[in-house]
């Protein structure tokens, strides 16, 4: 299982590194993972300290630091 998360953190890094500053919906799309899945690879991603997560009214803004 955790083989996944971070092949699902991966696509995320990856969606980011080719567009910064996406939505939640946008990554969602960009890499077609479920919200489970996206918001695990994100938590995975913010503990390392490879993103900023920003709330913006209904959904959020990664970006890459």
């Amino acid at each position: 299982m955790i083989e996944i998360f971070g092949n699902n953190a991966g696509l995320v890094w990856n969606a980011l590194n080719a567009a910064n500053g996406q939505s939640g919906k946008a990554l969602k799309k960009a890499t077609k993972l479920k919200d489970k899945e996206l918001y695990a690879a994100l938590g995975w991603l913010a503990r390392e300290g490879k993103i900023n997560v920003e709330s913006a009214g209904d959904d959020i803004v990664v970006t890459l630091l």
